[in-house]
């Protein structure tokens, strides 16, 4: 008999209910088999962008559930959900904009020219979707990154059925959004099965492993995201998986920029370690701040910030007693101190804390490598660095991250100093820069970036913006094909309005 999969209450570690049962390999089948079959249907356009639409209005008046249901399983808080479920539903709705407007196609026509040397025959191109997407939900965004997510609504654009496995910290809520895409879908005339979901970590394992998953998308640890990149790879027939694993997203303090702000930067920092409890994927987790009294400063601001933070509850019991033992192993490294101490905070919940230590112990390997790898939860590491040349150091030995903060003076955004030279330096780091602000808030835009080199991520795509969607995708070039057996996208006439680069002039 299947396993069954309980939503539980993280304010408590109480079971709520029961939801459904872990899938069976046959089950798991049965699902990408029904998905695979139905993707003919999203194959129009105008179609599937009113699908996207209509799916964004379904969890828009179903919020008041949504939102119920995940504070229930994640205890984010309903103002916090809130703006998860708006985020969510506009980048659907801005999905079904990139599939009305076409340019994600990127048609390209160039006519047969036999004056060159060599001759060149008619080409034309297009993308074309992948097949059927495997979705694994985050257990942060239990709407963003989930079955409604980003990975679900830009393989849908990008005309892919996806399949989802559903996190165990919230199966209430990935049942309740699942069915409310799936009637989506119905009412858009496009079968359900275009929107599948699973439970368990077998199924998982069997999703990634299915002969029709043609791509993955994957939203978790660097541990649990590299096993099933490993699993992709190891196919028969390898296929593409955009994992998002881990990132440290390291903070730079000038000496001018300290001396200039220290307790505004202290400041913003507190709030930006402890967002959200300190479970965002792109939370501050290294901050390298100049020793000396300017730097005093604004360790004493974090103090006193972080001393009045409440203790939270994480998202479910093993992560908490992770982060514990995390703490824990890393406060008792030679040469840590623990300003304000982060561990538990009850029976259900930690506290917020940071650590510091000499910059110098982060420059050359050893145990304090341990201080270089993301701890999920309320807690950073301030390392004060003694010059530039002990922080550039410590940068140099840093892995791939999702963002990089850079906090620099008045003087040193205008060009003077080193501005230009430390943004050369963490740009090699990160996949999204970030300039006196803070990381935490990704914003859906068509410039954003969300990904980064590994572990942040296992690709170079981004997992947040309009250009997500091309993950999902494979270009097509037709050669000397006769016009009646082109597709509608690259006929001369432009039926469809797409636009287009012909002869390397791009159309208006």
């Amino acid at each position: 008999m299947a396993a069954p999969v309980w939503s539980v209450d993280p304010r408590s570690g109480k079971q709520r209910e029961e939801v459904a049962a872990e899938a069976t390999a046959e089950e798991v089948d049965a699902t990408v088999r029904a998905a695979h079959e139905a993707r003919g249907s999203l194959a129009d356009r105008t179609v599937r962008a009113a699908f996207l639409r209509r799916a964004a209005d379904l969890l828009d008046q179903a919020g008041d559930a949504v939102i119920e249901a995940a504070d229930a399983e994640t205890a984010l808080g309903p103002g916090r959900l809130t703006g998860e479920l708006a985020r969510t539903t506009y980048q659907l709705r801005a999905f079904a904009d990139i599939v009305d407007e076409g340019a994600f196609l990127d048609v390209h026509i160039d006519h047969a020219d036999p004056q060159l040397a060599p001759p060149r025959p008619d080409l034309r191109r297009y993308k074309i979707p992948l097949g059927v997407v495997a979705v694994y939900s985050a257990s942060n965004f239990p709407l963003a990154f989930s079955v409604p997510g980003g990975d679900t609504a830009s393989a849908l654009a990008a005309g892919c059925p996806v399949v989802v496995k559903a996190h165990p910290d919230h199966p209430a809520t990935s049942e309740l959004c699942a069915a409310l895409l799936r009637r989506a879908a119905a009412e858009t005339g496009i079968p359900e099965a275009v929107v599948g979901l699973v439970h368990g970590f077998d199924a998982g394992v069997e999703l990634v492993r299915h002969p029709l998953i043609s791509a993955a998308g994957f939203t978790g640890s660097v541990r649990g995201g590299r096993a099933l990149y490993d699993a992709a790879a190891a196919r028969p027939h390898p296929i593409p998986f955009h994992g998002e694993l881990g990132s440290l997203n390291p903070v730079v303090v000038t000496q001018d920029a300290v001396e200039e702000r220290a307790e505004q930067i202290g400041a913003g920092l507190a709030g930006a370690m402890t967002l959200g409890v300190g479970q965002f994927c792109v939370k501050p987790g290294l901050v390298l701040v100049p020793e000396g009294a300017a730097g005093d400063g604004l360790v004493k601001e974090l103090t006193a910030k972080v001393s009045d933070t409440e203790a939270g509850v994480l998202l479910d019991h093993r992560m908490r007693d992770a982060f514990i033992a995390g703490v824990q192993a890393r406060a008792e490294l030679p040469d840590v101190e623990a300003p304000v101490t982060p561990g538990a905070g009850g029976e259900h919940t930690v506290a917020a804390g940071f650590l510091t230590l000499p910059a110098a112990r982060l420059a050359a390997d050893g145990p304090h490598d341990l201080l270089l790898e993301e701890c999920f939860g309320p807690v950073t590491v301030v390392a004060r660095y003694a010059d530039d040349a002990e922080a550039t150091a410590v940068l140099g030995r840093l892995p791939g991250n999702l963002s990089a903060t850079l906090q620099l003076s008045t003087a040193e955004c205008a060009g003077e100093g080193r501005g230009g030279e430390l943004l050369a330096e963490v740009t090699a780091l990160a996949g999204r820069v970030v300039v006196n602000g803070w990381p935490t808030g990704v914003a859906v835009a068509p410039a954003q970036h969300h990904g980064g080199p590994y572990p942040a991520t296992t690709s170079t795509s981004t997992s947040v913006g309009g250009t997500a969607v091309e993950r999902w995708l494979r270009p097509v070039a037709y050669q000397d094909t006769p016009p009646a057996l082109l597709p509608p996208e690259l006929r001369e006439e432009n039926p469809l309005g797409l636009p287009r680069r012909v002869d390397g002039v791009r159309e208006a």
